[in-house]
């Protein structure tokens, strides 16, 4: 199958797709285009940042979670205002905020990573009952934040490795004993980036370079996948009425000028219908 165009606004690194099931509504990143983007019935949406922004949770209908590059704010959608709640290696400015996804416990997972990429830079770090604690240290570029249908683990990958990985957690949803490897790319040559999993459990994976965004079983076996025009595909989403409509955010990062005129459609949002059924995505619990 191949995801037709959605949002034909092109991003320098688009990221962190979020449907908000009580709005219906479709928000997303361009990191480094320090905005936040998003579609009404009215047309397109947009909110620029005085930093750069990359992945949300929902708080309340008007509320979202947003991480910055140096903090965890709360952002009314409705006053476009922010309000600062947690530090996010604040005083480190070679990082920043990348991959995020609200728990199933009401937490949010977001990791960090070196701005050039810089080897094990980063981490990943869960914030729950008002606290910000690391959970993964040593992360080069945090990606595939997302949670098993049966809150039995959180899986993550560190894209330089090409291997998503398990790690267990308990029943508050703290991690619970080593990580696993879950699904091993590193055979086809293939990078990892966002993932979530969908109502069967299984993982749907973009993949950077690839254009496409593949689903693996729980077990690590390649089961399908859905191709898109851009060729640096970012993040996966479920969304939709019935949440049956997969969204896609690519990036022109990287890519050359000749690359990104010969497809101009590079760094904007795809959807294709019916590939298989989401999961509402969890409230933030502040």
């Amino acid at each position: 199958m191949i995801a037709a165009l959605y949002d034909d606004r092109p991003c320098a690194l688009g990221e962190g797709p979020l449907w908000h099931p009580e709005r219906q509504q479709l928000f997303w990143f361009d990191i480094t285009g320090q905005r936040m983007l998003s579609r009404d019935a009215d047309g397109p949406l947009e909110w620029a940042f005085d930093e750069m922004v990359s992945a949300a949770g929902w708080v309340d209908r008007d509320t979202l979670l947003i991480a910055s590059e140096t903090a965890l704010v709360t952002f009314d959608l409705i006053e476009g205002e922010s309000q600062f709640l947690a530090p996010l290696e604040a005083d480190s400015p070679a990082t920043r905020s990348n991959d995020g996804r609200a728990d199933p416990w009401g937490g949010f997972w977001i990791g960090t990573m070196g701005k050039a990429a810089e080897p094990g830079a980063g981490a990943i770090y869960r914030f729950h009952d008002g606290a910000l604690r690391r959970v993964v240290p040593g992360i080069t570029i945090s990606n595939a934040i997302c949670f098993d249908r049966d809150r039995a683990c959180a899986y993550y990958t560190d894209t330089p490795t090409r291997q998503v990985m398990r790690l267990p957690v308990d029943a508050e949803g703290w991690p619970d004993g080593p990580a696993e490897v879950a699904v091993d790319l590193r055979t086809e040559g293939l990078n990892p980036d966002g993932a979530v999993t969908d109502k069967e459990g299984n993982l749907w994976i973009a993949q950077w370079g690839a254009s496409r965004v593949a689903c693996y079983s729980p077990e690590g076996a390649f089961l399908r996948a859905v191709d898109c025009a851009g060729q640096h595909a970012s993040c996966p989403a479920f969304g939709g009425a019935g949440l049956d409509q997969l969204f896609i955010t690519t990036a022109r990062e990287g890519l050359r000028a000749e690359e990104i005129a010969e497809a101009p459609e590079n760094g904007c949002v795809f959807t294709a219908h019916g590939v298989a059924q989401g999961r509402p995505e969890p409230r933030v619990i502040l």
